[in-house]
């Protein structure tokens, strides 16, 4: 697959990304739901942190919110960074393609979401209790501390856990209970690739190093 190609498949995914998020922020409030069907919710969070609204603080002491923001928001712009170089030696090396459309959803996703951690805060206001003015005279926050928007919620199932199931039964669960965006599918989905095709991405760098010893 030529660079053109994964570049036009990074750029539709960003689009789709970025407008739905634009769409979400100034058009809901925070947590404000739209019932789609029983099972598919559009239901407004930001993510302040890594996946499921973790936070990098949560896992090393003495570090406050906004600096672990600040770093988990340099950790990503410097993985993405890695991420295209993969993607662009993957193309030089002329992998499979399967690698190269796996790597540029990778990209994608890494970069729809980096753009809502860089720029968010200031080109929009929070949304507590309001919808969001884009581009105001202040932003809800700095560079680089903007919140992740989320939007698509599957609770395909509800209810009561059966009592004989360890640690939960007796528990109210909901699957599927996280939140997510366009741009988190595309990073699952690239993810998924390189794990059920493992083979066929990678047969050529299996080959390189059969060759070489």
């Amino acid at each position: 697959m030529s660079l053109k190609k994964a570049t036009l498949i990074i750029i539709i995914i960003l689009l789709i990304d970025q407008i739905s998020k634009f769409y979400i922020k100034t058009h809901f409030a925070l947590h404000h739901r739209v019932e789609v069907f029983d099972w598919f919710h559009i239901l407004f969070v930001e993510n302040d942190g890594m996946a499921w609204g973790t936070k990098l603080s949560d896992f090393i002491t003495g570090i406050s919110d906004r600096t672990a923001k600040l770093t988990l928001t340099i950790f990503r712009i410097v993985a993405v960074i890695g991420i295209g170089y993969w993607l662009v030696d993957s193309v030089r090396k002329k992998g499979p393609n399967i690698l190269i459309v796996a790597i540029a959803l990778i990209f994608a996703g890494a970069l729809g979401n980096i753009i809502d951690s860089v720029f968010y805060g200031i080109v929009f206001d929070d949304s507590y209790s309001q919808v969001a003015s884009f581009l105001p005279k202040l932003g809800y926050d700095t560079l680089f501390h903007g919140k992740v928007v989320d939007m698509l919620h599957f609770p395909i199932w509800k209810g009561v856990l059966p009592d004989w199931i360890p640690f939960f039964g007796g528990d109210y669960f909901t699957f599927f209970e996280p939140v997510f965006n366009v741009a988190d599918m595309a990073i699952s989905t690239g993810i998924g690739m390189l794990i059920v095709f493992n083979k066929k991405a990678f047969h050529q760098e299996e080959e390189e190093i059969t060759d070489a010893a």
